[in-house]
């Protein structure tokens, strides 16, 4: 079974894989319950999923009327009336009365970084739902070179319970990045802030070649390269990985993280040949 920590301080033990149920927007029905059954398998027992993700709340749904999993969701809107909305609406959509978080999705931009945390923003409405016991944490996510300093601002304005950022070996090279990520890691240290990671297969952009993937990157597919990814990010025991947006590779990517023992060197990562994706 893979090995479980402390949600930050949700009082959670997470399994350090989380599924990320992007892979579930546009699969069948059939495939999402095969998905399920390889959580199961290996204790994933905390998904996170979003109001953006096509189907896949509407596919968890139907997991969690016999499972019982940590639920994270997302609003991507910015202003209270509409992520009020929306939280509700994934509710309706999960067929549940409340989720144990709610995140605010993708939350980069300075100027709706500034609409969403100031009165009348979405985060009004997360302080309304947890008032209400519709959500009982709340979050925030984000994407590209900027997130991790977004998210040191972020958590100056408000006590987030979880933050969530790309991290990988060749993204990391990037010092710039790396910098702001190892301050970002301190403060939720700090703090108790769970540190949750994406992107740990991305191989490169695809840059014109054909998508043999649902993700939006060209994802590791060789088992031996997804061992030395994942067990890369998992010898960092703060953070949490998020799984790859596609069911096809969840299969290896769970065998690698439960086969985790150590820390590979980065002369193994650098032998991959991989690209960052932010540049």
């Amino acid at each position: 079974m893979i090995e479980r920590a402390p949600f930050g301080a949700t009082g959670h033990e997470s399994s350090r894989v989380i599924f990320g149920a992007a892979a579930l927007g546009d699969v069948s029905k059939a495939d999402a319950d095969a998905a399920l059954q390889l959580l199961l398998e290996h204790g994933i027992n905390h998904i996170d999923v979003a109001a953006s993700y096509g189907d896949a709340e509407l596919r968890i749904a139907t997991w969690l009327k016999e499972h019982e999993f940590f639920v994270a969701t997302k609003t991507g809107e910015r202003t209270y009336a509409k992520a009020r909305e929306e939280i509700r609406r994934s509710l309706d959509r999960l067929g549940v009365d409340h989720v144990d978080s709610i995140q605010l999705h993708n939350l980069c931009d300075v100027i709706e970084w500034d609409i969403a945390l100031s009165p009348g923003g979405a985060l009004e409405a997360c302080l309304e739902a947890r008032e209400e016991g519709l959500v009982e944490h709340i979050g925030v996510t984000g994407h590209g070179l900027s997130i991790p300093k977004m998210h040191l601002r972020s958590l100056e304005r408000f006590d987030f319970d979880s933050v969530l950022c790309p991290y990988n070996h060749v993204q990391m090279q990037d010092e710039r990045y790396a910098r702001t990520f190892e301050e970002l890691a301190a403060l939720c240290a700090t703090k108790n802030v769970a540190l949750q990671t994406i992107k740990s297969l991305a191989r490169a952009p695809w840059e014109g070649r054909e998508h043999t993937a649902a993700t939006w990157y060209e994802p590791l597919t060789e088992q031996s390269a997804i061992d030395t990814a994942v067990h890369w990010v998992l010898g960092n025991p703060q953070v949490f990985l998020l799984t790859t947006g596609d069911v096809g590779v969840l299969p290896k990517l769970l065998d690698a993280a439960e086969r985790y023992r150590e820390r590979p060197a980065d002369e193994e990562l650098a032998a991959l040949d991989l690209a960052p994706l932010f540049t």
